[in-house]
């Protein structure tokens, strides 16, 4: 069992930035599949960006590219989520998730083993 706790969300001006937390419970955590989604109003949750078990291996969906950096901290359970640039479309509750797929499969899933409760982040035009 994992659970995943995020932080760091708030509110941004355009071309501010963020950078989300989010903490893991449990001693396997190095053995998962870290990913960023996130769901907008009126939208269907999607993918924002993967990190595989050793951070060597990172996946970004094409409209963050670029901006938004993941990243990861084994020894503190952590995975991060680095948004620079952030823009009013980027407005969203993100989710935290962890999987035992590899990472590249993130792209394409909405069914991760494991969801954290979200964090808003509102970008102001």
């Amino acid at each position: 069992q994992v659970q995943l706790v995020e932080s760091g969300g708030g509110l941004v001006q355009a071309g501010g930035s963020l950078r989300l937390s989010c903490a893991a419970s449990g001693r396997t955590f190095s053995r998962y599949t870290m990913g960023w989604f996130r769901q907008a109003p009126g939208k269907d949750r999607e993918f924002v960006a993967a990190i595989n078990w050793n951070g060597y291996s990172t996946y970004y969906a094409d409209s963050v590219k670029g901006r938004f950096t993941i990243s990861r901290d084994n020894a503190k359970n952590t995975v991060y989520l680095q948004m620079n640039s952030l823009k009013p479309e980027d407005t969203a509750v993100y989710y935290c998730a962890a999987d035992r797929e590899p990472a590249y499969l993130l792209p394409g899933t909405q069914d991760c083993d494991y969801w954290g409760q979200g964090t808003q982040v509102t970008v102001s035009s």
